[in-house]
C-alpha cells in the first residue's frame, strides 16, 4: 500500500494493531452487544406468537379394485400422478372458492385476526387521509378475510413425492391445526362432487348411445345371417364353411383310396411274378393268408407223410403209392388254382380302387370350383362379421360403463383421488418468534459489525498501517549459487585416499569412478554421455549446495544437446526455485496424488533447454501414498527424454531404494562441502543397499573457461 502523507514508502497492514484496537474497545463493544441482544429479546417477547400446523395429503387413485372400468380410467389416473397433475392439485387447494368455503365453515369473518383492518389504528387512518394508502374498508369483508387467509397459508408439494402439505399459521394454536384439516375435508368434497357430476353426465350420455348401438348390432347380425343364407356358406366350424369342409374330407378320402389301390397293385404284381418264376406261392403273404390255401397245405403235408411211411415198405410202382402221388399232384393243382384266384382278387381290388379314385377326382374338381366361389363370397361375409363384432364389443363396453356409473351415482361412491396421511396437530411451541435464536443472531451480528467498524476506523486513520522494512528478492535467477561463491578449499584431504578407503569397504564389483578424476560437473556430464545413462539419481548430503550442482549438471547436459528432465524430490525445493517460473506450479507431488495430468507437471527451465518437474503444492502425505507410482513415472519419462535426473536432496540409502532400482540406475553423490568421512559413510551405505553404479560429484572445475556462463541461475 502507499504511504500516508504523500510519501511513497511501501506500507503493509498491521494485523496485530487491528486486533489490539478491538481489544482496547472491548468494553464498549461488549456493552453494545449486550444492549442489542437485550433489545432483541424484549422485542421478540412482545411480538404476538404465531403457531403453525400442517396436514399432509397423498395423491393416489382411489378407484375400487373391483371396478370393471379400471383399465378405461387408468390413463386419467396417470395424469393425476405426474408432476403437472400434482402441481394442479396444489393450485386447487389454494383456489379462492375452496378458501371461501373453509372461511364460511370456520366463521373466520368473526375473528379479528382475519380482518385486522376492521379496527384500523390512528397511523393507518392518517396514511389513508394523506392518500398514501388505500382505505382497506373499501374492500368487501369476504375479500379482506381471503387476503389475510392467503398470507397465512402455505401449500406445497413435498420434494420427489406425491405428497402435498397444507400449513397454516395463526395466533390460536387450535385454529392453526383445525384449518388445514378443514381444507382437506372441503378439498375431498369438491373432488368427490366433481367426479360425481362427471359420472352422472356419463350416465346421461350413455343411455341414448346404448339404445342406438343395440339397433346397430341387431341390423349387423341380421345382415350376416342373410348373406350367409343367400351364399350357401353354411358354417361347420369357427374357421371354415361347408364347401371347404367337404373339400377337405374328399381330399383325405382320395389319398386313402390311392394308397389302397397302390397296395393292391403291388400285391397282385408280387403274386404274378412268383407264379411266372415258378416259386412256391405259399411263400407270399397274400397266398399264405388264405384259409383254403392253408387247408390244402395241411392235406398236402398229410399225403406227403403217408407216402413217406409207405415208401419204406412198398416199391414206387405199388398201386397204393401211385394213388397217393396222384392225390398229391391234385392237391398241388388246387393250390395253384387257388393262388390264381387270389391274384384275380387282388387285380379286381386294384381296378375297383382305380374306379373309386376316378370318381373322387371328379368330385374333387367340382368341389374346388365351389370352394373358390365360396372363398370369394366369404370376403363379404367376413366384412359383415367384423362390423357386427365391432358394434357388439362397443355395446358391451358402454353397458359395463353405464352399469358402473349408475351404481356409483346411486351409492354416491366417488372417492377423491387423495387421502390424508398426516393430520394437523395442535402445536405447543410457537413457530415465530424464536426468542433465543433471534437474540443470539442479533448479538453475533452486533459484535461482528462493531469489530468491522473499529477495524475500518483504524485503517482509515492510518494507525493500522506500518512501513515495509525491506522487500524479498523475487528473481531467484539473480541469486548466485553457494557452490559457485565458495572460495577454493583444500583438495578435500587427499580425495583419492578417501575413495580408496571407500572401495576397500565396498564389494569388489562396485563401479566407483577412479580417484584421479577431478569429480567436477563437467566430468560427471561426460561420464553420463559416454555410458549413455538414461536414469540418474542424485543424492546431495550437503543440502541445497549439492542440489544446485545437480541443476548445473542438468543445464550443462542440455547445452550439449541432450533432452534432460529433472525431478525435484527435495524437501527444500531448491531445484524448483532455481529452474521453475513459479514455486506454485504443479509438480511431482501433484502427479503422485493424482491431481494433475502427466503433461501438466512438466515445465521448461528458465535459463536452458532442460525441463523440470517441480516439487508441487499437493499434500505430502497424500503424495507419499502414491510413491509406488514414482518408478512408473520415471520409466515413462525415459520414453521422451535422453536422461531422467532425479534430485533427492540429503536422502539416505533406504530412501534412495524407494526411488531407484538397484540395477540400471546411476547414483550421483553430489557432495559439495561434505567431509570425507561423510562421503565414505554414504558410499558404504549405498553399496550395502545393493547399488553398484556410483559416481562422485564435488563441484565445477575452476579452470573451465565457460564457468561463469554455466553457473546456476
Amino acid at each position: 500500500m502507499s504511504g500516508i502523507g504523500g510519501g511513497q514508502q511501501d506500507v503493509d497492514i498491521d494485523l496485530g494493531g487491528l486486533f489490539r484496537a478491538v481489544w482496547e474497545r472491548r468494553t464498549r463493544l461488549l456493552l453494545a452487544t449486550v444492549c442489542v441482544a437485550g433489545a432483541a429479546f424484549v422485542t421478540a417477547k412482545m411480538i404476538a406468537p404465531q403457531y403453525q400446523s400442517e396436514t399432509r395429503l397423498l395423491i393416489e387413485s382411489r378407484e375400487p379394485e373391483f371396478s370393471g372400468s379400471n383399465q378405461l380410467a387408468q390413463p386419467g389416473s396417470d395424469r393425476v400422478f405426474d408432476e403437472s397433475g400434482i402441481s394442479s392439485q396444489v393450485q386447487v387447494l389454494r383456489s379462492a372458492d375452496l378458501i371461501k368455503q373453509v372461511a364460511r365453515n370456520m366463521k373466520l369473518h368473526e375473528r379479528s385476526e382475519f380482518d385486522p383492518s376492521a379496527e384500523p389504528s390512528a397511523l393507518s387512518d392518517l396514511l389513508v387521509m394523506l392518500g398514501v394508502r388505500k382505505n382497506p374498508l373499501d374492500l368487501p369483508p369476504e375479500e379482506r378475510v381471503l387476503k389475510e387467509f392467503d398470507s397465512k397459508l402455505q401449500v406445497y408439494q413435498v420434494e420427489r413425492s406425491r405428497v402435498i402439505a397444507i400449513a397454516f399459521t395463526s395466533e390460536d394454536p387450535k385454529l392453526a391445526a383445525a384449518i388445514p384439516d378443514e381444507m382437506a375435508k372441503v378439498y375431498f368434497s369438491l373432488q368427490s362432487g366433481a367426479k360425481l357430476d362427471s359420472t352422472s353426465e356419463a350416465s346421461r350420455w350413455l343411455e341414448p348411445e346404448i339404445a342406438n348401438l343395440r339397433e346397430k348390432v341387431r341390423e349387423a347380425e341380421a345382415k350376416v345371417a342373410a348373406y350367409r343364407s343367400s351364399s350357401g356358406l353354411l358354417p361347420t366350424g369357427q374357421t371354415e364353411n361347408f364347401a371347404t369342409r367337404e373339400l377337405t374330407d374328399i381330399s383325405s378320402e382320395l389319398a386313402r383310396v390311392r394308397g389302397e389301390r397302390a397296395n393292391a397293385e403291388a400285391r397282385a404284381k408280387g403274386v404274378r411274378t412268383a407264379l411266372a418264376d415258378g416259386r412256391a406261392p405259399d411263400t407270399l403273404t397274400e397266398v399264405a393268408g388264405s384259409q383254403m390255401i392253408q387247408r390244402l397245405k395241411e392235406s398236402e403235408a398229410a399225403v406227403r407223410a403217408q407216402i413217406a411211411d409207405l415208401s419204406t415198405a412198398l416199391l414206387d410202382g405199388h398201386p397204393r403209392l401211385k394213388g397217393l402221388k396222384s392225390q398229391l399232384e391234385g392237391i398241388r393243382q388246387q393250390i395253384r388254382a387257388e393262388t390264381r384266384k387270389v391274384l384275380v382278387s387282388l387285380e379286381n381290388e386294384a381296378r375297383v380302387g382305380q374306379l373309386r379314385e376316378e370318381q373322387l377326382l371328379q368330385r374333387l374338381n367340382t368341389l374346388k370350383a365351389q370352394s373358390a366361389q365360396a372363398g370369394e363370397e366369404e370376403v363379404g361375409l367376413r366384412a359383415l362379421e367384423r362390423e357386427a363384432t365391432a358394434q357388439r364389443q362397443l355395446l358391451e363396453t358402454y353397458l359395463a360403463r353405464y352399469r358402473e356409473a349408475t351404481s356409483r351415482t346411486v351409492a354416491n361412491a366417488t372417492p377423491a383421488d387423495a387421502r390424508v396421511i398426516s393430520n394437523a396437530v395442535v402445536p405447543s411451541n410457537p413457530d415465530f418468534p424464536k426468542a433465543v435464536p433471534i437474540t443470539v443472531v442479533a448479538a453475533l451480528a452486533t459484535f461482528l459489525v462493531g469489530c468491522v467498524v473499529i477495524m475500518l476506523g483504524e485503517l482509515f486513520s492510518g494507525r493500522a498501517l506500518k512501513p515495509v522494512s525491506g522487500a524479498e528478492p523475487e528473481d531467484f535467477g539473480q541469486l548466485t549459487p553457494v557452490l559457485a561463491e565458495a572460495e577454493p578449499a583444500e583438495p578435500m584431504l587427499a580425495l583419492a585416499d578417501v575413495v580408496d578407503a571407500a572401495e576397500q569397504d565396498l564389494e569388489p564389483e562396485k563401479d566407483t569412478e577412479p580417484a584421479e578424476s577431478d569429480f567436477s560437473i563437467e566430468f560427471v556430464a561426460a561420464h553420463l554421455l559416454d555410458r549413455n545413462v538414461r536414469i540418474a539419481v542424485s543424492v546431495s548430503p550437503g543440502g541445497d549446495e549439492g542440489s544446485t550442482a545437480t541443476v548445473m549438471l542438468a543445464r550443462l547436459l542440455a547445452e550439449e544437446g541432450q533432452k534432460v528432465v529433472l525431478v525435484d524430490l527435495t524437501g527444500s525445493a531448491c531445484p524448483t526455485r532455481l529452474m521453475a517460473q513459479s514455486s506454485s506450479l504443479p509438480g511431482i507431488t501433484n502427479l503422485l496424488a493424482g491431481e494433475v495430468a502427466f503433461t501438466e507437471s512438466i515445465h521448461a527451465d528458465r535459463f536452458s533447454e532442460a525441463h523440470i518437474i517441480p516439487q508441487g503444492d499437493a499434500d505430502a502425505r497424500t503424495a507419499m501414498r502414491g510413491i509406488e507410482r514414482l518408478q512408473m513415472i520415471v520409466d515413462a519419462l525415459t520414453n521422451a527424454y535422453d536422461l531422467v535426473l532425479v534430485e533427492c536432496g540429503p536422502a539416505d540409502a533406504t530412501a534412495v531404494s524407494k526411488v531407484a532400482r538397484r540395477e540400471g540406475t546411476e547414483i550421483i553423490l553430489s557432495a559439495s562441502s561434505v567431509s570425507d568421512e561423510r562421503i565414505v559413510e554414504l558410499l558404504t551405505d549405498l553399496g550395502e543397499a545393493g547399488f553398484r553404479n556410483i559416481v562422485l560429484m564435488t563441484g565445477q572445475r575452476e579452470s573451465d573457461p565457460d564457468f561463469p556462463h554455466r553457473r546456476a541461475a
